[in-house]
This record gives C-alpha cells, sequence and structure tokens, in this order.
C-alpha cells in the first residue's frame, strides 16, 4: 500500500511556497548591502518592459492590497518583537548563506557563517537573540543569485513574474535553485514548524525592512522604472560585494536606502 503526504503536511508545504514567492516578490528589494558606499556600474535589459508592466500591475495590486499593509502594522509592534523575529529568520537562512559561500568559494566567510549558527542557534535560543553579532562576528548575506554572479554568469534580460517580483534572469533562475534547495531535509515535523514559522516572518519581516525605500520610489514619476532600477543597482553591488568576500561590518549607505539591521 503506498505511503501518502498527510494532507495538513501537504496544504503546509503550499502554504510555504506561496509565501516564499511573496517574499522574494512583493518586497522586490534585496536584504544585503554591499561592502562599500560606492556603487558600481549596472546595465539594463528590457526587451519584455510592456509585458513585465503588466505582471508588475499585479504584483503591486498583491502588495498594495495585503503585504504592504500588514508589514507596516508589524513596524508598530515592540522593537524587541521585531529585532527576535528578524533574528530568528536571518539565523535560519544562514545554513543558504553557507553553501553559497563555498560555493563562491570564500572559506573565510563560510566558517564565519557556519560560526554563527552554531553560536545563534544555541546560545542565542535558536537565533532569537544575535549573540554572534554581539561578540563581533558579523552577519553577511548570500544568495545563489550572487553566487552566480561571482562566476560571472551575465545577469540577463529583466523578467517580472508573478509574485516573483523583478529580477534579471540570472537572479530569478537563483530564486528558483533557493526554493529547490532545502539544507535542513524533510524529515522532521519541528524543522517544518520553524521552517514556516521562518517562511511567514520573513515575508513580513522583510517587506517590513523594505518599506522605507518603496515608499520613496513610489513618489517617482514611474514607479517600475524605478524599482527595477534600484534594484539592478542593489544586486550589481551585491555581487560585486560577493567578489570582494569580505567578512567585515558593513557600512549603511544612505543613498541607496539601506535599512539597519
Amino acid at each position: 500500500m503506498p505511503i501518502t503526504k498527510p494532507a495538513p503536511l501537504l496544504v503546509r508545504s503550499t502554504v510555504v511556497v506561496a509565501l516564499v514567492a511573496l517574499a522574494s516578490g512583493c518586497t522586490s528589494t534585496p536584504t544585503a548591502k554591499p561592502g562599500s558606499c560606492e556603487s558600481v556600474p549596472y546595465a539594463v535589459h528590457d526587451p519584455a518592459e510592456p509585458v513585465n508592466r503588466g505582471i508588475f500591475a499585479f504584483n503591486r495590486t498583491v502588495d498594495d492590497y495585503a503585504l504592504a499593509p500588514i508589514a507596516r502594522g508589524y513596524r508598530k509592534l515592540p522593537d524587541m518583537f521585531q529585532a527576535g523575529v528578524h533574528n530568528f529568520v536571518a539565523n535560519f537562512g544562514e545554513p543558504k548563506v553557507f553553501i553559497n559561500d563555498l560555493l563562491q568559494g570564500n572559506g573565510q566567510r563560510s566558517v564565519t557563517t557556519l560560526g554563527r549558527f552554531v553560536i545563534n542557534s544555541t546560545v542565542g535560543i535558536v537565533g532569537l537573540i544575535d549573540v554572534s553579532g554581539k561578540i563581533g562576528i558579523a552577519r553577511h548575506e548570500s544568495d545563489f543569485g550572487q553566487t552566480f554572479g561571482v562566476w560571472d554568469i551575465a545577469p540577463g534580460p529583466i523578467v517580472e513574474l508573478p509574485l516573483l517580483g523583478t529580477a534579471n534572469l540570472r537572479d530569478a533562475t537563483g530564486k528558483v535553485v533557493s526554493f529547490v534547495v532545502d539544507p535542513f531535509g524533510d524529515n522532521s515535523d519541528t524543522v517544518q514548524t520553524l521552517s514556516t514559522i521562518k517562511t511567514v516572518g520573513g515575508v513580513v519581516d522583510g517587506r517590513a525592512e523594505a518599506l522605507p525605500l518603496t515608499d520613496q520610489l513610489r513618489k517617482q514619476p514611474d514607479y517600475y522604472v524605478a524599482l527595477r532600477d534600484a534594484i539592478a543597482q542593489r544586486r550589481a553591488d551585491f555581487v560585486a560585494d560577493g567578489k570582494l568576500g569580505a567578512v567585515q561590518d558593513e557600512p549603511q549607505c544612505p543613498e541607496r536606502g539601506g535599512a539597519n539591521e
């Protein structure tokens, strides 16, 4: 008799996939900050702009009526609560950062990431407290889109996908790969529950972190172009940061709309 996946787990997995799409798409803002406040050159190739604009209108509607209002309410919660959510989400994502550090050939960063994860997962109570940061072990971001850029894969054309948002083809592919890769496996209900909490928390916390930038860009005459170009610049800086591979406290660059972690 074949073993079937329990319905609650199947529903939960479906919800997780949908929320991850919202998190990466509707916020449309990378969270990583480059290691220098000097931006690198970037190019935007948007041959399917008319189609992309139509899909962008749908994504914006989802954001305007669902994600952004929830994120604004979240920002009114106590700072301690928001910090706990942010730290937990960041810590749960460290294994994928570790994988990308290795793929980028950066041994120093991979050791730092592994050390942070072990310390924060234990002493930091499953990552709710950033103990590593308090003792001077700085956190950095890394994802598959950055890894492809470090490998000198061309960014490709701009693509706007439903819920997945605006990205170049290289980063869009990186998002898909990230969905597939699961460092924790699928063998523990506890891990599944923590993963669900991480995803929901990441959706809200990530969108809340992006609010100052998106609110500023909405004031521009063409929000689509403003957001598209801002993402292109940030991702170009992010790839340059990956190639630099430094492990250090990263400066805040107000002109890029960076948010303090």
